[in-house]
C-alpha cells in the first residue's frame, strides 16, 4: 500500500467517530493516532481551568439523538449521521407539533441536499440538523424529539509530542481534532501530521519538532497558556495543517506579520512546486493561527491548506465526506510539507571558503565531457557559490537564483564535503 493509500485508509478509520470539543470521541481518535505514533502524549485539562480569557468548558457526552414521526419512524438519527445533532446540545425528550419542531431544526438554505455542521459550545441549547430538502418534506403531525446527552465536569484532551534535534530551535506542527464526521476539514490535518511524524522520526534532525493535536481554538489557547514561554523562546517557524486532503489548489494563509521565515519557506516551496497556489491574507484567518499569532504571543505560524476552510462548498456539511479527499490529495500535501521541512533543516547562512571562483573540476564538480544541458546543472552550482557570502540564507538564495531548495540541498552537501562552503552559524 502506498503512502497516500495508507493515509486515506487511516482517515476512513477515524471518520465514523463522533467527536466534539471534548469527550470520548476525541479520546478514541487520539488513541488511534497514538497507535501510529506511540510517543504521542495524551494530556487532560479539567473543566473550569482558566486559560487566559477563556475557561475549559464542561465535557459533553451523547448516547442518542433522534426525531420520530407519529408512526415511530426515525427521520433523523445521531447514530446514522453524527451531524444530525447540534454539537453540545442539552438533553430533551418532548413531543411537539411540526410548527414547534421547525424551531429546532437547522439547515443549509443554499445547499438543499446537505446536512450542516452546527455547534453551541458556550450557550446551552439543543437542536437537530438535516437537509433543507428533508425539512421541507416534513408533514404536519406530532414528532418526538430525543437527545440523551449530558454536560459534566470532565476534561479537555489534546496530544503532544516533541521530537528533539541537535538544536533547541523548534518547528511547530499544529492541527485540530474536535469535529465529527468531516473528512477534509477534520481528518486530513491529523492524518498528514501523523505521517509527517513517522517520517521525521527517521531523520537525523538538526531542528526539533513540536507536534500539537488540539481541539480547535480552546485547545490552542489552553496549550499556549501552559507553554508560552518555551514556545516564544524556541519556535522559529510554525504551521497549522487543515483541509489538506482534497485535490484542488494548494493554499497558504500568511502569518500576522507576513514576512517571517514561515512565510518565506511556504512561498518558496509552493512557488516552485505549485505556482498556481493561492495566498490568503491574515485578515482572512479562521483557525488556530489566530491564537499563535495573537499580540503578545507572536509566534510565526501560518495555515497550510488545499481548499481553505470556509472557501469550498462542502465545508462544515455532510458533503465533506471520504469522497472529497483522496490518497493523491493527502500525499501531495505530505510532499509539500516534507519539502518545507527539508528546506528548514538546511536553511543556514553559507559562505564560500575561497576567493574568486573555486576550481570545481579538480573536485569532480565540473563536467569533463561537454554535452547539451550539462551547463544548467553547473550554473546552479556557480550561482549558489556566487551568493554564498554569509549574508543571505539558503531560502533567500533559492528565490534569488530561481532554483528550488530541494535541488540546492544535494549541491550544498557536495560543496560542504569538498570544503568549499561552510555554515556561518557554526562559527
Amino acid at each position: 500500500m502506498g503512502l497516500g493509500q495508507e493515509m486515506y485508509a487511516f482517515a476512513g478509520k477515524l471518520f465514523p467517530i463522533g467527536r466534539s470539543l471534548t469527550g470520548e470521541g476525541v479520546r478514541e481518535s487520539l488513541a488511534l493516532i497514538k497507535e501510529q505514533i506511540p510517543e504521542l502524549e495524551i494530556k487532560s485539562v479539567p473543566s473550569g481551568t482558566q486559560a487566559f480569557d477563556w475557561t475549559v468548558p464542561k465535557e459533553w457526552s451523547i448516547r442518542e439523538g433522534y426525531i420520530e414521526d407519529e408512526q415511530g419512524r426515525r427521520i433523523v438519527d445521531y447514530h446514522v449521521n453524527n451531524l444530525h445533532v447540534m454539537g453540545y446540545s442539552t438533553p430533551v425528550d418532548r413531543y411537539v407539533s411540526l410548527e414547534e419542531l421547525l424551531q429546532y431544526i437547522k439547515v443549509e438554505e443554499g445547499q438543499p441536499e446537505v446536512i450542516p455542521y452546527v455547534t453551541s459550545y458556550y450557550s446551552p441549547r439543543y437542536a437537530f440538523c438535516m437537509s433543507k430538502k428533508q425539512r421541507d418534506a416534513l408533514k404536519p403531525g406530532t414528532y418526538h424529539m430525543v437527545i440523551d446527552s449530558c454536560l459534566f465536569d470532565g476534561v479537555l484532551n489534546y496530544g503532544e509530542l516533541l521530537l528533539p534535534g541537535s538544536s533547541r530551535e523548534e518547528v511547530l506542527l499544529s492541527t485540530y481534532i474536535c469535529h465529527p464526521s468531516m473528512a477534509n476539514n477534520e481528518l486530513s490535518g491529523p492524518v498528514v501530521v501523523t505521517w509527517l511524524v513517522k517520517w521525521l522520526k527517521s531523520l537525523d534532525r538538526r531542528l526539533s519538532y513540536r507536534i500539537v493535536i488540539v481541539p480547535e481554538t480552546i485547545g490552542s489557547i489552553v496549550y499556549l497558556s501552559k507553554n508560552l514561554p518555551v514556545l516564544k523562546e524556541r519556535v522559529i517557524a510554525g504551521f497549522v495543517l487543515t483541509c489538506v486532503g482534497d485535490d484542488r489548489a494548494y493554499s497558504y494563509l500568511e502569518t500576522r506579520k507576513g514576512n517571517t521565515l514561515t512565510d518565506r519557506v511556504m512561498k518558496n516551496v509552493l512557488g516552485f512546486a505549485h505556482p498556481e497556489y493561492l495566498t490568503y491574507s491574515y485578515l482572512e484567518r479562521g483557525s488556530d493561527e489566530r491564537q499563535y499569532n495573537a499580540p503578545g504571543v507572536d509566534l510565526p505560524v501560518c495555515d497550510f491548506c488545499r481548499s481553505k476552510y470556509g472557501e469550498y462548498p462542502e465545508y462544515h456539511t455532510s458533503a465533506d465526506d471520504m469522497s472529497l479527499i483522496s490518497p493523491q490529495g493527502l500525499e501531495g500535501s505530505f510532499e509539500v510539507m516534507r519539502q518545507v521541512i527539508n528546506a528548514l533543516e538546511y536553511n543556514r547562512h553559507y559562505r564560500v571558503t575561497c576567493l574568486c571562483e573555486p576550481q570545481l573540476g579538480k573536485r569532480g564538480l565540473y563536467p569533463t565531457v561537454s554535452r547539451k544541458g550539462i551547463y544548467e546543472e553547473v550554473k546552479k552550482i556557480t550561482n549558489l557559490i556566487a551568493y554564498s557570502d554569509g549574508t543571505e540564507d539558503l531560502i533567500q538564495i533559492s528565490s534569488r537564483i530561481h532554483v528550488p531548495v530541494e535541488e540546492l540541498i544535494p549541491i550544498v552537501k557536495k560543496l560542504c564535503e569538498a570544503g568549499l562552503l561552510e555554515s556561518v552559524e557554526n562559527h
